[in-house]
């Protein structure tokens, strides 16, 4: 599977305010590459600019997918889907009006992943149990643990090549913490998926990280070739682990 998302030199922000200065990272096809980062250093940004939700005032985003080259940063949001990329954004964001199944069924609208509903359905319910259990109780009431699991499943209804997870740790309980970053790599493998995962809680996330980056305050501060490179840092060590 050839992909290749790129994020070359991005300045973005809001009105006056810079959330992100000459960003640059690269996520190569089957990878799973963790964006690590405290609040508020520019991790949801660089998010939303790649799935065209902020326009970058400076800077390219590129995705490679099977030779051809698209510019993300010229495509709305929906043609950003189509292309195979999905987001689970902090905070779920889910219906919660809508059934549990109902939320599932709203993210298979990508007419690639139409034909396939029945069978992205099964694997969710086979991968997520209490989601087939409570496909019809509103999705608002569930509790965090189990919303949580139903955004990643959302996402995956859509048969996405590349997935984007914005903080899948906040609002959970430490052991909820760790259930759901191994799901995401039971997720990646079992559906061949190419993973971007921007995370605070660093010890979860290098667990299943192949490499990945360290964002501060707007700007690319380490780049680490492998998950030992980001334990073995001391920049890590000193914001992360209290060294």
């Amino acid at each position: 599977m050839a992909l290749t998302l790129r994020v070359d030199g991005v300045d973005a922000g809001y009105g006056a305010v810079r959330a992100l200065a000459g960003v640059s990272i690269e996520v190569a096809a089957g990878e799973t590459v963790a964006l690590l980062g405290a609040n508020g250093n520019g991790k949801s940004t660089l998010m939303k600019c790649i799935m065209g939700l902020v326009r970058p005032s400076r800077g390219a985003i590129t995705l490679e997918i099977d030779g051809a080259t698209h510019d993300l940063t010229r495509l709305p949001a929906e043609a950003i889907v189509e292309l195979g990329v999905a987001l689970v954004p902090e905070g779920r964001r889910l219906f919660p009006k809508l059934t549990v199944e109902e939320n599932l069924l709203l993210g298979a609208f990508r007419p690639t992943a139409r034909s396939a509903i029945a069978k992205n359905l099964d694997f969710c319910f086979e991968t997520f149990p209490r989601l087939k259990e409570r496909a019809k109780q509103l999705a608002g009431s569930m509790s965090g643990g189990e919303q949580q699991m139903l955004a990643l499943a959302r996402a995956l209804m859509s048969a996405p090549r590349i997935l984007l997870i914005d903080e899948p740790s906040v609002g959970l309980a430490p052991l909820l913490v760790r259930r759901t970053i191994d799901k995401i790599k039971e997720l990646k493998d079992g559906f061949n998926l190419t993973v971007l995962m921007a995370e605070q809680n660093f010890t979860q996330a290098v667990r299943i990280a192949d490499r990945g980056y360290v964002i501060v305050h707007g700007k690319i501060a380490f780049t680490g070739d492998s998950a030992e490179a980001l334990n073995n840092n001391d920049l890590i060590r000193e914001f992360y682990l209290g060294a």
